[in-house]
């Protein structure tokens, strides 16, 4: 099927779009595993009544509990925010996705 070169430009710029949200799908789960592992270990802490430890490189270091859970709670509330951003990316991406898409579609019938 020939297509007229504005149409082709718009599915090379829809698969660009397509690839684009994969990367940002990855990304995004990415994060969440680490805000849920975040999560899980900002859990365990705060129900340890034991000494915490840190991993520094390969090694394990003794740290202050307190110190620990604000850094997780950073961390945690960093990894949320990204997530947010990602969030709404996504969404102008996949409007902007499928409103090319029905251009092409529009063009191609």
């Amino acid at each position: 099927m020939d297509l007229d070169k504005e149409t082709q430009e718009k599915v090379q710029q829809l698969q660009m779009f397509e690839q684009t949200l994969q990367q940002l799908l990855m990304q995004k789960q990415a994060f969440q595993m680490e805000l849920s592992e975040t999560e899980n270990a900002l859990a365990e802490i705060t129900s340890s009544k034991d000494d915490v430890f840190k991993l520094v490189g390969q090694i394990m270091i003794k740290s202050d509990k307190k110190k620990i859970e604000e850094e997780l709670k950073k961390k945690q509330e960093l990894l949320a925010l990204r997530l947010k951003s990602i969030d709404s990316q996504e969404a102008d991406l996949t409007k902007r996705l499928e409103d090319l898409r029905k251009e092409v579609m529009a063009k191609i019938k």
